[in-house]
């Protein structure tokens, strides 16, 4: 049995198809399309980052609280946010130019259009209104205050350095024909001015701030402090386009004491999320999709679904943003996580590398493997011309030395043909060169006959 098991092995190993072959020859090939693809999934599309700075505000401020949502959001998708704190929209400005944070929030108004496009700034969408709140000291025999043109002279706290606030509250004054420089203006932070207005060493403060502040709903409640009524709101949306008029409720603070007992007109810009141009577009995606899990709702100022929204904002709306707006989600992140929805998404750059080699290359890879095949019976008839050679250049007295010699060669060579391993398509060539072995015996032969003789 074993004979015969060796002799089944010895036909098959000559006859199968030669795949270690067909490895070698398309191997290179195969590499060259591997590399192209790796490098079109890593340089033309690279994989989103996992880790994001963004810029919020001033502690215990709203920006501050919404950041560590916006954490908590990109948190669960594996996306590392460090949150940095600041002054408020223009400090964060100055960051995003900076390159110091990837992404943050920053108040309509704080820039314009060209300066935007010229920094490479771009908007994720507006996220909700923070009214322009001025608060003022009320003096018992005097009437409220009713015009900005009252405050000439008086301490106001017109915002923090690196807020949005002083720009915003210079450009109201401005179309009431008051120059800040007639005001007694201070740039305190929220906390310290609004310990100084209680004490009564300010006359009144400005806020721009959503209005769950806690400062904000303090102000809101304090005896003696009384909140400024834009009774002229709807003008001042039509001066200055970045705000809108919004309306702070009769009893909306507090019911039960009918906390405020009227209606408040109130001036607003929006809260926008602006990032670098250069933000991964997978990450933009992410950000807007929390921004309408955290601001989609209803609140003081806004109607259920309102928010997030590519309007209210003179920065330009980035591409993947204003998709997401138009269309919602991107198909795939709808059934799928994150990072597997951006994998396959990405795969479309792959395919086009694929397209573009197989057909090319695959051309390349049948004759390889002919080529690689016939080798192995070509380079024996080199061995056989330099048999021929031997006879030709063989002195007539050393001529049987040197045929029998070449027998001896040509024996081996036989020996070692008969070993070859050559699929059973390319067993023309085998016997092929076998006979011309056959043949190059046959004249030795001859040859050492005619010697003898």
């Amino acid at each position: 049995m074993k004979p015969i098991r060796q002799r089944v092995g010895r036909i098959l190993k000559f006859t199968r198809f030669s795949f270690r072959d067909l490895v070698a020859s398309a191997a290179p090939t195969v590499a060259l399309i591997a590399a192209a693809c790796v490098a079109a999934y890593l340089i033309v599309d690279p994989a989103p980052p996992r880790q994001v700075t963004l810029g919020t505000g001033q502690e215990n401020s709203a920006y501050d609280r919404i950041g560590q949502k916006y954490a908590q959001e990109l948190g669960r998708h594996g996306i590392a946010v460090t949150l940095q704190g600041s002054h408020g929209s223009r400090e964060n400005l100055r960051r995003l130019n900076d390159h110091k944070v990837d992404i943050a929030f920053v108040q309509s108004g704080s820039t314009d259009q060209a300066e935007a496009e010229r920094r490479g700034l771009v908007s994720l969408g507006s996220l909700f209104t923070e009214p322009l709140w001025l608060f003022l000291r009320e003096e018992k025999g005097h009437a409220p205050i009713a015009r900005l043109t009252q405050l000439k002279g008086m301490k106001i706290n017109i915002g923090a350095k690196g807020s949005g606030a002083p720009r915003l509250f210079r450009q109201v004054l401005e179309v009431n024909g008051v120059d800040v420089k007639e005001v007694q203006a201070s740039q305190l932070d929220n906390t310290p001015a609004t310990i100084e207005l209680l004490e009564g060493r300010i006359d009144g403060m400005v806020f721009a701030a959503a209005p769950d502040d806690p400062l904000i709903q303090m102000l809101l409640q304090t005896p003696g402090i009384a909140l400024f009524d834009f009774t002229q709101a709807e003008a001042y949306t039509r001066r200055l386009p970045f705000l809108t008029h919004v309306t702070l409720p009769r009893g909306i603070v507090d019911l039960g004491r009918d906390l405020p007992a009227h209606d408040y007109q109130l001036i607003a810009p929006t809260a926008t999320l602006v990032a670098r141009e250069d933000l991964h577009p997978a990450l933009v995606d992410l950000f807007v999709q929390a921004a309408a899990r955290i601001h989609g709702g209803a609140g003081w100022f806004q109607q259920q679904g309102q928010f997030p929204s590519p309007r209210f904002s003179e920065i330009p709306v980035a591409q993947e943003a204003a998709k997401f707006y138009k269309d919602g989600p991107p198909f795939l992140q709808r059934y799928m996580n994150f990072w597997l929805a951006n994998f396959f998404d990405r795969m479309w750059v792959v395919v086009v590398a694929l397209g573009a080699l197989i057909l090319p290359l695959s051309r390349v890879v049948p004759p390889l493997y002919v080529w690689r095949i016939r080798s192995r019976i070509y380079r024996w008839y080199g061995q056989l011309r330099a048999v021929e050679q031997a006879l030709e250049a063989a002195a007539p007295g050393e001529l049987e030395a040197v045929c029998r010699a070449q027998l001896e060669r040509l024996n081996d060579i036989e020996h070692r043909v008969n070993r070859l391993s050559i699929p059973l398509s390319f067993a023309d060539d085998l016997y092929g060169l076998r006979s011309h072995i056959n043949f190059v015996r046959d004249r030795i032969q001859n040859q050492l006959r005619s010697s003898t003789e």
